[in-house]
């Protein structure tokens, strides 16, 4: 089993709000390094030098350098760089650590190649960059890399050596040409493609449960929320279509816009008959309504639809559009149409009751978000009760049908046939109708700026359930749907002040 770089960039956010901050993380990564080296050499024979970045691994080697001394090795540090510059905070604290062993630890700042001090080390360990690499190496990481590489030590590089990318292996013009590597948690793809520059490979573990991958937090949201740049232009970041609405429900479709536009899609168009279109109209002048013949979805629509679907990044049909028997005919057209277009696509409500009666494996990125009487319709069985059992099943249908399901309930349950998350947010005053609506405009704008379609569930599961948890804070159980809207920006921002809202709540 690998994990990626930035899955374990999340991961270890996801480990920080379950409980297992990234300080205990790296705690442990610099012991088993320390006791590595220690296993290997005699502390009164070996001198050792760590060379470490001003990010993570820089902090691992920090407590290893610790570790070490502890242990009776001859300890110097050299650091890449100003210690005023470490934003990494376990790493600032394990830097603050060293400043009274200075005694017994020389530490080398260099922030410039000239100040590069001459090594003379038994065993030299690259604490510099680990997963971090980006690019090419600059200064005075560069130089560093090559005075490592001149050395005759026995050398050690913390997780991947520096200058490989962790996931491709691609040597990036210079890296560190290890004897050992320690790599933490899993392997990481880049080690293997590049075993010329890691030497042996072991794995260890430093605390993370396996059963952390399996829980949604705030690390699936990093993976998903892109950054916005000064350069940024209307549409770089999206242009959702919901097809929704009837007589009765027109609240619903305009839900899924509105949360699609809290969450960051740039534009939303809301396809719905047009006395429901006006009604949209109405609701809010930030919506675009594109207004169809009738009372309700018909075949008719189709050609208007697909017109707007060429400008559109993804689509959600369903929300209130009710189960006219013409409507579930333009269901199937549109769908087949979104398929030709290649447009990723989340049904929900009336949509997928209408999926179910012709569901087939479609060729694009496709989310379901049934409740479990929806979840029934669409796979014929009702979703076990047991969470385990429950896992299994989604798995299952989702595999079958070549599609994410997330099954909504007081435990979300994510699949798209190959990974399983759950997602523990959200609350009983959630019940309400309309949340749902407001969780696949969440979803919806994520696969409008082109997310994996598993990972924008996971993402959207997690946030629209966090920021019920603030409305609860706020109202407790007196909530309606548009509450839930004004905290979804602050979710998406911060998803980690979820914690508070946890820790008042238990």
């Amino acid at each position: 089993m690998m994990i990626t770089s930035r899955e374990m960039r999340a991961l270890e956010l996801n480990s920080e709000y379950f409980g297992v901050s990234r300080l205990q993380l790296m705690e442990n990564a610099g012991q088993i390094i320390a006791n590595e080296i220690a296993s290997r050499f005699e502390p009164d024979k070996t001198s050792i030098a760590i060379f470490c970045g001003l990010g993570g691994n820089g902090g691992d080697g920090f407590v290893a350098a610790r570790h070490l001394t502890c242990l009776g090795f001859k300890v110097n540090v050299i650091v890449a760089g100003k210690p005023a510059n470490i934003r990494d905070e376990p790493a600032q604290k394990n830097w603050r650590a060293l400043q009274s062993l200075k005694d017994v630890i020389l530490i080398h700042e260099v922030y410039d190649s000239s100040l590069i001090p001459i090594i003379k080390a038994d065993v030299v360990v690259d604490a510099l960059l680990g997963i971090g690499l980006k690019g090419a190496l600059r200064p005075p990481i560069l130089q560093l890399v090559k005075k490592i590489n001149e050395t005759k030590a026995f050398h050690v590089s913390v997780d991947v050596p520096t200058g490989i990318n962790s996931d491709s292996g691609e040597v990036l013009g210079e890296a560190v040409k290890a004897d050992l590597t320690i790599t933490f948690h899993k392997a990481k793809p880049g080690l293997l493609k590049a075993k010329k520059h890691a030497g042996e490979i072991i794995k260890r573990d430093i605390g993370l449960p396996s059963e952390f991958e399996g829980f949604a937090g705030p690390g699936d949201v990093s993976l998903v929320v892109k950054p916005r740049s000064a350069e940024s232009h209307k549409g770089d970041f999206g242009r959702l279509m919901v097809v929704g609405g009837s007589e009765v429900f027109s609240g619903a479709p305009a839900l899924v816009a509105l949360a699609a536009l809290r969450t960051g899609v740039d534009v939303t168009y809301v396809a719905a008959p047009h006395k429901t279109a006006y009604a949209v109209s109405s609701m809010s002048p930030n919506l675009i309504t594109v207004k169809l013949e009738g009372d309700h979805l018909n075949p008719s629509n189709v050609a208007v639809i697909k017109r707007y679907l060429e400008m559109s990044t993804a689509v959600v049909i369903g929300p209130g559009l009710g189960l006219h028997k013409e409507t579930r005919a333009a269901v199937e057209a549109i769908v087949d149409a979104v398929e030709k277009a290649n447009v990723p696509l989340l049904l929900d409500a009336d949509g997928l009751k209408a999926f179910a009666e012709f569901k087939r494996k479609i060729s694009l990125p496709l989310v379901l978000t049934p409740h479990a009487g929806e979840y029934k319709i669409l796979t014929g069985k009702e979703p076990s009760k047991k969470l385990e059992r429950k896992r299994v099943e989604v798995h299952t249908a989702a595999k079958k049908l070549g599609a994410t399901i997330l099954l909504k309930g007081n435990v979300d349950v994510v699949s798209d046939g190959k990974r399983v998350k759950l997602n523990f947010t959200g609350n009983p005053g959630m019940t309400v109708g309309g949340t749902g609506d407001v969780l696949s405009g969440v979803v919806g704008a994520f696969l409008a700026q082109k997310a994996d379609s598993f990972e924008a569930a996971v993402a959207g599961a997690f946030i629209n359930g966090a920021a019920g948890d603030f409305v609860r804070e706020e109202k407790r159980f007196h909530m309606v749907p548009t509450d839930i809207l004004d905290w979804i920006p602050k979710v998406v921002d911060d998803p980690m002040s979820h914690l508070r809202v946890q820790k008042n709540a238990s």
